[in-house]
This record gives structure tokens, C-alpha cells and sequence, in this order.
């Protein structure tokens, strides 16, 4: 997977937007106005992904390529160098456990305004 594939499965997902809120290189993506998903547009291609943090611990310990989430909440996010370690099943699955995730966090009306 390389990046583009990655920003068009992102913004596949309903109601997903993207935007370079932090400075010219940092990509994210929403829902609604929550983070599910971030990377770079240069140097090495990596994700961060919000994630249950049992599951955390548990991909981190079974696949290399996953760490904890490079400068967020290391509980709650996972970074994953996207090396072909992983594929790209893994990845866009994990992409929309972490989309999930953060529409579960949602207030109800945060919610109902998601078009899915």
C-alpha cells in the first residue's frame, strides 16, 4: 500500500475529511471533527490509527512494524510503518476499527450526523 491508496480508502469511509491542521506535512483524516487516522507526506510512509488499547498491546507484540503511537496517547493509538510487513487487508481493516472507534466516542447527535 503506499500512501495514495491509503488516502483514497480513507476518504471512502462516510462523512471523512482531510486536512493539514499541524503544518504542511502532516495529513489527517476525520470523522466529523474527530481524528481516526494520520500520516506524513514525506520521508518514510507510516500511520497512526486509534485502536482498543488491549488490541494495542497485542499488535504491537506480534507484529514488528506496529509501535506505540508516534507523539499521541500511546494507550489509545498504535503507528504502523508501512514496510509490507503488514498487509494491505490489515491495514485498511485497522484504518476502519480506528474509524469505529472514534464514532463510538461520539455524542449521540456527533452520531446521528454521520451519513453512513
Amino acid at each position: 500500500m503506499n500512501i495514495e491508496e491509503f488516502r483514497e480508502y480513507c476518504l471512502s469511509l462516510p462523512s471523512t475529511s482531510e486536512a493539514l491542521p499541524f503544518d504542511e506535512t502532516s495529513l489527517v483524516f476525520k470523522v466529523g471533527r474527530k481524528m481516526f487516522a494520520l500520516t506524513v507526506l514525506e520521508g518514510p510512509f507510516w500511520i497512526n490509527l486509534k485502536c482498543d488499547p488491549a488490541k494495542a498491546i497485542e499488535l504491537r507484540e506480534q507484529y514488528q512494524a506496529v509501535r506505540p503511537g508516534y507523539h499521541m496517547n500511546k494507550k489509545h493509538w498504535n503507528t504502523i510503518e508501512v514496510d509490507g510487513s503488514v498487509s494491505n487487508a490489515l491495514i485498511r481493516q485497522w484504518t476502519k476499527e480506528s474509524y469505529e472507534l472514534v464514532i463510538k466516542g461520539m455524542t449521540r447527535k456527533e452520531r446521528e450526523s454521520i451519513n453512513r
